[in-house]
């Protein structure tokens, strides 16, 4: 059995984590959170790290949560939620994140994107953030990074409606950086990240530092503000409907509600 998160020796000073569930289109389940949770701890404390390259396996990186995992182990806003403590390690992580979006990316695997300091996806990538979809609302402190990255209007039609957009769409925006051939993305990203990785460290360490300055504290008190909607919400009629109708494979029905 194939581990759900691969960590690979450093290239140059480029550590990779590779997500490794593809047969779950890399879902993140309590495991997997404790795992990346865990690699940006280590990365975050070892020198020879200059940079964290993230990408999925297979035509995935990654379709959000797992939902049977997370309607099982439903998780609190406590400190000790391993989704919590994921989302403060990678929003606080002090070094560059490169993050290779290889096929699909649903609900927290875009929001991660906002948390990364490049991203590079896939000509055949498909995006979509449905948690208005699901009876539920943005996480990751989307809501925050969002509306700052491509205005109001434009936040609100990718999490209002919570259809799927495409790479270009996601570079529009601003959530990418490039679009790349399938075949060239993988090698691009590692470049960039072996590239970045020569810069002086502290020089780089400082940048990022001082880019993240100003809206780190707005960051850090969202994730915990949004999960106080987004967790009572798993548990509301709606979400209930809505993951019913999911697990089902029938199309969800919001009309008695109001």
């Amino acid at each position: 059995m194939s581990q759900p998160l691969t960590v690979t020796e450093l290239h140059g000073a480029v550590m990779t984590l590779r997500l490794n569930r593809a047969d779950k289109k890399n879902a993140l389940n309590s495991e997997l959170y404790n795992g990346i949770t865990a690699a940006f701890a280590e990365a975050a404390a070892n020198p020879a790290v200059r940079v964290v390259l993230m990408t999925g396996t297979a035509d995935s990186f990654c379709a959000g949560n797992d939902i049977v995992d997370f309607l099982q182990n439903t998780p609190t806003t406590a400190d000790d939620a391993p989704v919590m403590r994921f989302m403060r390690a990678m929003a606080n992580f002090p070094k560059p994140i490169v993050t290779a979006v290889n096929g699909l990316a649903i609900g927290v695997g875009v929001t991660m994107l906002l948390h990364s300091d490049l991203v590079y996806a896939a000509q055949s990538a498909k995006l979509q953030m449905p948690f208005t979809n699901i009876g539920i609302c943005p996480e990751f402190a989307s809501s925050l990074l969002l509306p700052a990255m491509m205005g109001h209007q434009r936040a609100a039609e990718l999490t209002m409606f919570g259809e799927p957009f495409d790479a270009q769409t996601a570079r529009e925006v601003g959530i990418v950086n490039a679009v790349l051939p399938d075949a060239e993305l993988a090698a691009f990203a590692m470049e960039r990240a072996q590239k970045l990785a020569q810069q002086p460290p502290n020089a780089l360490r400082t940048t990022k530092a001082l880019l993240k300055r100003w809206p780190i504290e707005q960051i850090n008190e969202a994730i915990p503000y949004e999960a106080s909607f987004f967790m009572p919400m798993l548990k509301m009629p709606e979400a209930i409907e809505a993951l019913g109708a999911f697990m089902q494979k029938r199309k969800p029905d919001f009309s008695r509600f109001s």
